[in-house]
């Protein structure tokens, strides 16, 4: 098999590499039925299902995630996708045809990358396993891994299986992704620093909207996890022009995922003042 080096992190996910791709896979003759396997992060696994979706109108795909983030969020539910003006904005739905998770390879990753992680489980605990948000919450860091990855993967499964093109319930895996999406591409912060803040955001909104009163307790989780949970400093006009690029906007409002209480989501729409509301609850 053809082994293809990848710059790091987002540097991957561009329509550049993707045709430097392409051209290696056309160089190596890779059969239609493929697959086309995806070792590494979530930038990787991103880059390779959009490859795989994309090349001969579609061919096999298999993720092999070796990031924590990779194995609960970007190697599961058949989102890809390449930044191109925007975070994710040119992509297709191919869904993986296997993906494996080494759980001693992510026991012994650095704190950094495990608590990028541990952003997105917190997220798929506060959506939709209220016990895995309590888990994280009371045990921070020191969460068996196993257990989280089990629960976070079983939330997103969920998820996709009842909504596999994102038009309803999987729409609440955004949950903090509208706001974190524009903080991580206007700074230099990791996806679950950007996610940790969004959904500071998000939830500050959801009390003023929703009543919602778990604020404290999120921002305690996060903090206890290593995450950061303020945007202060980031320039705040650049995070609204990335805003209303997002793919949720409807006309003049946003869509955002906000929380009834802690495994209650729900889809709204939101107006600008309220997005100011939720730029001033983290610090912008």
């Amino acid at each position: 098999p053809e082994v293809i080096g990848l710059p790091d992190r987002d540097e991957a996910k561009t329509l550049e590499v993707a045709a430097s791709v392409y051209q290696a896979m056309a160089d190596q003759g890779v059969s239609p039925h493929g697959p086309v396997v995806g070792v590494g992060r979530g930038s990787v696994t991103d880059l390779a299902g959009f490859v795989a979706g994309t090349w001969m109108r579609g061919i096999e795909a298999v993720h092999v995630p070796t990031t924590f983030l990779g194995a609960i969020d970007a190697s599961i539910g058949g989102k890809t996708g390449v930044n191109v003006a925007g975070k994710n904005l040119v992509g297709v739905f191919w869904q993986p045809s296997r993906v494996v998770i080494d759980v001693d390879i992510l026991a012994d990753l650095p704190h950094g990358l495990l608590r990028e992680g541990m952003a997105e489980a917190l997220k798929s605990g506060m959506i939709g396993d209220p016990d895995l948000a309590d888990l994280l919450t009371r045990r921070g860091l020191d969460a068996p891994i196993e257990e989280v990855v089990s629960r976070a993967v079983t939330v997103k499964a969920r998820l996709v299986e009842e909504d596999p093109r994102d038009r309803g319930v999987r729409q609440y895996l955004n949950f903090g992704h509208t706001i974190g999406h524009a903080i991580e591409f206007a700074s230099n912060l990791s996806h679950g620093e950007a996610v940790s803040i969004g959904m500071v955001a998000a939830a500050a909104l959801s009390e003023k909207r929703l009543g919602f009163d778990g604020v404290g307790r999120l921002v305690a989780a996060l903090e206890g996890l290593g995450l950061p949970v303020s945007a202060a400093g980031i320039a705040r006009q650049r995070v609204l022009d990335l805003v209303r690029l997002d793919k949720k906007r409807d006309g003049d409002s946003l869509r955002m995922v906000l929380l009834e209480e802690v495994g209650k989501p729900v889809v709204v729409p939101v107006d600008a003042a309220e997005v100011d509301h939720a730029l001033a609850a983290i610090g912008i």
